[in-house]
């Protein structure tokens, strides 16, 4: 006979959505929301939407939506902003998002739930928010894979562009699984921890400070700050997302500026990657941060000088929780201080990438 212990209850958790201008798209995601495993009237899920400087009736369409009862399985809260100057842009937005997700969760005497981030034109599988509860078991950060949402036919072309892309990075990994495998996030795994598909708890969230409002990266941002203070990345391929492939989207240097760029590779544009020797050396010499870690005082910064940090490259460093901050700190020194990586053709840095890793395969 089981029981109520034998199946605790899931973590409280609030999903914190950006939008601007996206009346036509934002209602399709609060319906896959709202379609979510787990959820019901009697156990709504948790929504944020920060609706900011919106001009095409981004609002009424998530309240018209809501009123055809679709959305009964939803707990959701609609603020209305409007942002100017520099701070007119998707790193306020989502950072409002999270900080009213974590407003909610703490007014309840829930400070120790999760928040999750998503973009307001993307659609989610129904274990979307199961699949990150239970990535977060084992780690501190859960990042989704972007999965691509062609709108209407796909192109074949494109698609096959998509997947010599994928076989690039799927390379890189593979390399770092050869030389240094992260034990916090053992294959397999994806690449993808962007503001399409977080999930981190809120006491952590919090930790950090909150959100880096940045116009554009402000996703990676904040990973990068959640790490350099020892928190355990996991890209849990059981994590996924519907992306738009729009070519027009509502930040530069975003998803859609991606999409852009991979139609005019389709037109004769090269599309140029690190080489693999980069990859290479910099997982090496993440490796070798790491080892160093682990090293008594005097052994580390002597491991430390040889990489090319010095004491007062140590001191900025300062005190770190784990190996990860260690790594996350002291490598940031060093890539401000490395030349920029050598590029290729895809198709030549795929063919590099997969000869490199059967090489130390060869040599294992």
């Amino acid at each position: 006979m089981t029981t109520d212990a034998d199946h605790p209850a899931p973590p409280p958790c609030v999903v914190c959505i950006p939008a601007r201008n996206e009346a036509e798209r934002l209602p399709r995601l609060l319906a896959s929301l709202a379609a979510q495993n787990g959820v019901s009237a009697r156990a709504p899920l948790r929504v944020v939407v920060l609706a900011n400087n919106c001009t095409d009736g981004t609002v009424q369409a998530v309240r018209d939506v809501e009123t055809s009862g679709i959305l009964a399985t939803l707990a959701l809260r609609v603020i209305e902003v409007e942002l100017g100057g520099a701070d007119a842009h998707v790193g306020t937005a989502r950072r409002m998002a999270l900080d009213a997700g974590a407003d909610w969760l703490e007014a309840e005497g829930q400070a120790d739930g999760i928040l999750l981030t998503t973009d307001a034109d993307a659609r989610l599988p129904a274990d979307w928010v199961a699949a990150n509860l239970r990535a977060l078991e084992t780690a501190d950060i859960v990042g989704g894979r972007l999965v691509i949402d062609d709108d209407g036919a796909p192109d074949p072309a494109l698609a096959d562009l998509h997947a010599r892309i994928e076989r690039y990075w799927s390379g890189v990994r593979r390399l770092e699984d050869l030389l240094d495998p992260p034990p916090y996030d053992p294959a397999p795994r994806h690449g993808d921890h962007t503001g399409a598909s977080l999930a981190v708890p809120a006491v952590l969230y919090r930790a950090v400070g909150g959100l880096p409002a940045l116009p554009c990266g402000e996703d990676n941002a904040l990973v990068g700050l959640l790490r350099a203070n020892g928190a355990r990345l996991r890209h849990s391929p059981d994590v996924q997302v519907l992306v738009s492939s729009r070519h027009h989207g509502r930040v530069s240097g975003g998803m859609a500026t991606e999409m852009l760029r991979r139609a005019r590779v389709l037109d004769g544009e090269a599309y140029l990657l690190p080489e693999a020797a980069h990859w290479q050396a910099l997982i090496l010499r993440r490796a070798a941060l790491r080892r160093a870690f682990h090293l008594d005082q005097q052994a580390r910064a002597a491991s430390c000088a040889r990489l090319g940090l010095d004491a007062d490259d140590l001191a900025a460093v300062g005190a770190c929780p784990n190996d990860i901050a260690f790594v996350e700190r002291a490598d940031r020194i060093l890539e401000s201080r490395s030349p920029p990586a050598r590029e290729c053709a895809l198709d030549r840095a795929v063919a590099d990438l997969d000869a490199l890793a059967l090489t130390l395969r060869d040599a294992a």
